[in-house]
């Protein structure tokens, strides 16, 4: 029996409404009939395509050189719209400036439903399936947008996508939309109010969605994690009048597994701060995208059917809001996490690592071969890397160079810090083994070793997202409000991850 919420909250709301929107993409000879708004590639030193119908000259006093980014509508008297669309130097274009190209080309011809370009054409450098699949990440991110709760909007969908290409690039159009897909549904998971998203909901809508996707759920209720003893999630849920949630996700492929890899997600889906409020309105705000991790995750696990993976995946997602009340967590108080390591609280808005650590002993007691976990953990992260990356912290170098490879595919930036034990003993307790905060510097690192107290031995990293969650304005692929960060990260790191080195 599906939860019932305390808040009304409308029969009609779906957590997923992206995965109602489909984009056609096809691949094509040539420009052909029917698109609204055709782009063309254009360098900032090669020749202008003819069927711009403009010369270098007159391009740069429109004030348009051919950079990557760069997108210039030239209406014409009859459809089809010209879009140029700046590519940069010839001979250096990546898939991350091409998957750039593709969102301004996207963005810029916002007014249409079918769209078609020859941006393939500008990156015969590259490998086709690559390139393929960034132009349609590009292009369709680039056109998200949430619109679930809104009455009435402008927005037009982005309903199909034409490439001039070969068939070579044909491969790419299915992971292009599978990653793409997987961040739409990120972001809108990020984007629900945590009054219409709780943690019991977001149960019931994994259990629901998995079979479409091949993927097996289990949800764990109240009682039953206490059963388990996670006294993290617990600990952290005692203030709220909604109930938490364990959901956890596996991927199984058909055949033997080549590898077993753990992810494991922070979601909390409203962080007041507990007892210790955060201050101010904007803050608080944002913090229904706490959940961001176990939200990309989730998504994460739902192209891995579609894209083949050879590795079995499971993922441990823990979910609760932090709430304020009479009966919430009090700082000087002592949770038992699973496996019975003692916690003392000293600050209640360092919760996420309190959930953490029960997801952390649970995938180790899977006997997995890696575990990489992602979380929105510390604003230190973000004041140490800014919006544009996260931070990545582990105990083995070869799971972290698999996170970092998989970064360099999607453009989802990682930088790795140093996990300096030497920082370790900010984390002791005079009354528990340790505490869940360490001192006033260093505070991604100590949150990161905090963390590494519950994996053992098991080869681990760990992505603090803090940073890129969100972006406040319209930027390439990444539009306004959650980012969806993570999602393509992780599926590319499901697909090509193979088990650390003993």
């Amino acid at each position: 029996m599906p939860h019932q919420p305390h808040r009304l909250i409308p029969a009609s709301f779906a957590p997923g409404p992206s995965l109602d929107l489909r984009t056609r993409v096809e691949i094509t000879p040539d420009f052909g009939q029917g698109a609204t708004i055709a782009g063309y590639a254009v360098s900032s030193d090669g020749p202008v395509p003819a069927a711009i119908g403009l010369d270098r000259a007159a391009l740069t006093e429109a004030g348009f050189t051919g950079a990557v980014g760069q997108a210039l509508v030239l209406p014409q008297a009859s459809a089809p719209t010209l879009v140029a669309i700046g590519v940069g130097a010839q001979g250096v274009l990546t898939t991350a400036t091409l998957r750039d190209a593709a969102a301004a080309f996207a963005r810029a011809g916002r007014q249409g439903r079918r769209l078609a370009t020859d941006l393939l054409d500008a990156a015969s450098g590259l490998d086709p399936v690559a390139a393929s699949a960034a132009v349609v990440e590009g292009a369709v991110l680039a056109r998200y947008r949430y619109l679930e709760l809104k009455t009435a909007t402008t927005h037009i969908p982005l309903e199909a996508l034409d490439l001039v290409g070969s068939t070579a690039h044909a491969g790419g159009v299915a992971r292009g939309l599978a990653l793409a897909r997987a961040t739409a549904l990120a972001r809108d998971l990020a984007a629900a109010p945590p009054s219409h998203l709780t943690a019991t909901v977001f149960g019931d809508f994994a259990e629901a969605l998995a079979p479409q996707f091949g993927l097996e759920v289990s949800v764990f209720d109240k009682a039953e994690l206490i059963e388990l003893g996670c006294g993290g999630l617990l600990g952290v849920n005692a203030g709220s009048i909604e109930e938490p949630r364990m959901i956890e996700v596996r991927y199984r492929p058909s055949e033997q597994p080549t590898g077993h890899l753990a992810l494991v997600g922070k979601g909390i889906m409203y962080d007041s701060g507990g007892i210790a409020l955060k201050p101010g309105d904007v803050t608080h705000l944002a913090m229904k995208m706490d959940m961001s991790g176990a939200g990309a995750i989730f998504a994460a696990m739902t192209a891995l059917t579609e894209l083949g993976c050879t590795n079995a995946v499971t993922a441990y997602l823990m979910c609760t809001d932090n709430m304020p009340s009479g009966s919430a967590t009090a700082m000087g108080d002592v949770l038992t996490i699973r496996g019975g390591t003692t916690v003392e609280v000293k600050n209640t808005d360092a919760e996420g690592r309190l959930v953490m650590a029960d997801g952390l002993v649970l995938a180790t007691e899977e006997g997995v071969d890696a575990i990489v976990d992602l979380a929105t953990l510390t604003g230190a992260a973000l004041v140490s890397l800014g919006p544009m990356m996260a931070a990545l912290f582990g105990n083995d170098q070869d799971i972290i160079d698999q996170v970092r490879a998989a970064s360099d595919l999607t453009d989802e930036t990682v930088w790795q810090l140093p996990l300096d034990r030497r920082y370790r003993n900010q984390l002791d307790s005079d009354v528990a083994d340790m505490s869940n905060l360490g001192g006033p510097f260093a505070g991604a690192t100590t949150a990161a070793l905090f963390l590494a107290d519950f994996v053992g031995d098991t080869p681990w990293a760990h992505v603090d997202m803090c940073g890129p969650m969100q972006s406040d304005s319209d930027d390439s692929w990444r539009t306004k409000g959650p980012t969806g960060f993570g999602a393509r990260l992780l599926v590319e790191l499901a697909l090509a991850f193979r088990p650390p080195a003993a």
